[in-house]
């Protein structure tokens, strides 16, 4: 028996994407013959709560949008012969889409129902503090200069659970997707942050940023049993998947790249401008102020979007995230390095 915490951006994962329905099969079989158990700190519960509500509304919204890109490019640049043909599969497709909003919710019902029968971590005021101190002494999740307490309560909860019950004969696994909070900095994202690592020292407590791999891990022969290994090492994102993370990082780098500019004009070194007073020889240095006003609008929509804390990272970061823009506009026909926002 192994006991598994999930993060609460695994769940949220699993009910908006579409092989969601799989991964909740695979470990529903894994629970039903008693190889894992599951233990959720009271946190990540009241997380699921407050966001499976705006999951399954945007289910089937965002595919929706993006699906009117991809027949604009069949129209533009599908092989005449077949561009009929297409249209006529994508429209059959497309009057499923609604279906999509459903489907999340039938995740959300099964993942509600795994919860139910979880094993609840109490947070006490012991692992608050814990949490805390992290926060003082600026070690992960903390150390990327943003509130991560959720997260630091999320790691104390299960470091708790795992010395109260050292002398047990179970096994412990961290399965999380925030591989930015939690994992190895500068490196292989699978292992750990060096700040983490006393609570991930042995086969006892174990880490991953994949459910399926650390079910894998468990029970390999149980994997092959149903089917599920090929899949999850090898299936494809869905385009929609691709257009959505594509306009993510487009609106983070653009949001980046607004913070830098705004710095610049709180230290003088861009003005601000009537629109009479613009000339392209002086663009650089300045800026109309109406069009300003509405960059700060359009900034402010990304926060409320994304939240402030996950807009910030170090360098590093910003130049892993850069890396995937141009990787991903690459795969859907643009050409390298294109990071315009």
């Amino acid at each position: 028996m192994v006991k598994v915490l999930i993060d609460t951006c695994v769940w949220l994962d699993i009910a908006k994407t579409s092989k969601g329905e799989k991964i909740l099969d695979l470990l529903q079989e894994f629970i039903k013959r008693n190889e894992v158990s599951l233990i959720l700190p009271e946190i990540i519960i009241d997380e699921f709560d407050r966001n499976k509500e705006r999951v399954i509304t945007e289910a089937g919204k965002s595919l929706s949008s993006h699906f009117k890109k991809v027949k604009e490019m069949v129209v533009e640049h599908a092989d005449k012969q077949l561009k009929e043909s297409i249209l006529v599969q994508l429209e059959n497709i497309d009057k499923k889409i609604p279906t999509l909003g459903e489907n999340a919710f039938n995740s959300i019902q099964r993942i509600d129902d795994m919860i139910k029968a979880a094993e609840i971590i109490t947070i006490s005021n012991d692992i608050k503090l814990r949490a805390t101190q992290r926060a003082i002494d600026k070690k992960a999740p903390f150390h990327l200069a943003k509130n991560s307490i959720g997260d630091a309560i999320i790691i104390e909860a299960y470091n708790e659970y795992k010395i109260q019950n050292a002398a047990q004969e179970f096994n412990l696994i961290f399965v999380t997707y925030n591989t930015s909070d939690f994992s190895l900095r500068n490196g292989n994202q699978k292992y750990p942050h060096k700040d983490l690592s006393d609570i991930f020292n042995s086969s006892k407590s174990q880490y991953f940023i994949s459910l399926p791999e650390a079910l894998n891990s468990i029970n390999p022969d149980l994997m092959e049993e149903i089917d599920f290994e090929n899949d999850w090492n090898f299936e494809f994102r869905s385009f929609s998947e691709i257009l959505e993370i594509e306009k993510e990082l487009e609106q983070k780098i653009w949001y980046n790249r607004h913070k830098f500019r705004e710095h610049l004009i709180e230290n003088g070194k861009i003005k601000l401008i009537d629109r009479k007073d613009f000339d392209i020889k002086t663009s650089q240095n300045t800026i109309v102020k109406d069009i300003w006003r509405g960059a700060l609008k359009a900034a402010k929509k990304v926060e409320k979007k994304y939240g402030v804390k996950n807009l910030q990272y170090d360098d590093f970061e910003w130049g892993m995230i850069n890396g995937k823009l141009s990787a991903l506009r690459w795969v859907i026909g643009d050409e390298w390095d294109n990071l315009d926002t």
